[in-house]
């Protein structure tokens, strides 16, 4: 398993350096894809080449950069292709329901168990939490992002506590349940 949950993105070069070491290849060789189906205001929209720029700035290359924004599923097999799925922040009940009502959400839940690298971002993290009803249930805790304070650097004791707080420049990373889940940054 190789998830990390963000309030911001790649914000920091300790995120940065650790979403690069879960990829575990050459960046100029993976492909991505990228989901900015969450950014439905203006605010949200003037983000995404914020996000965009976070897997350029990491060495993947434009060409190697794809673009759902799920009006349809996608199938297991096809998702498999991907070295990284990107979920954009914005509105997190929207995102949700466009993931199950295309049936997305077992594709990625696959892909995930399967090993598949995904990186959240704001909305794209709370999907995985237990903040909304349908949610994807990776982790059984409330998440807040966007937080002044978060929580202490190292790693979480299993079960999670009922509420964990991501500031900007922080990530929750998850390479398996229950032992390899840390925060890292600050």
């Amino acid at each position: 398993m190789r998830v990390l949950l963000t309030s911001a993105g790649l914000e920091t070069e300790e995120i940065k350096a650790c979403f690069m070491d879960m990829a575990g290849k050459d960046m100029a060789l993976a492909k991505a894809l990228f989901i900015p189906t969450a950014a439905i205001d203006a605010g949200a929209i003037e983000v995404l080449p914020k996000c965009m720029n976070d897997l350029l700035k990491c060495g993947i290359l434009d060409e190697n950069i794809d673009v759902f924004d799920l009006h349809i599923g996608m199938e297991s097999e096809k998702l498999r292709q991907y070295d990284v799925v990107y979920l954009c922040g914005g509105n997190t009940q929207y995102l949700l329901e466009r993931i199950n009502a295309t049936g997305f959400h077992e594709s990625l839940t696959e892909y995930i168990n399967d090993g598949g690298l995904v990186i959240g971002v704001s909305a794209g993290s709370l999907i995985f939490s237990n903040n909304l009803e349908n949610n994807l249930g990776l982790i059984d805790t409330k998440l807040d992002v966007h937080c002044i304070t978060g929580e202490k650097r190292g790693k979480l004791a299993y079960p999670l506590k009922k509420n964990v707080r991501l500031t900007n420049t922080c990530a929750l990373v998850i390479r398996d349940f229950p032992d390899g889940v840390e925060i890292i940054g600050e």
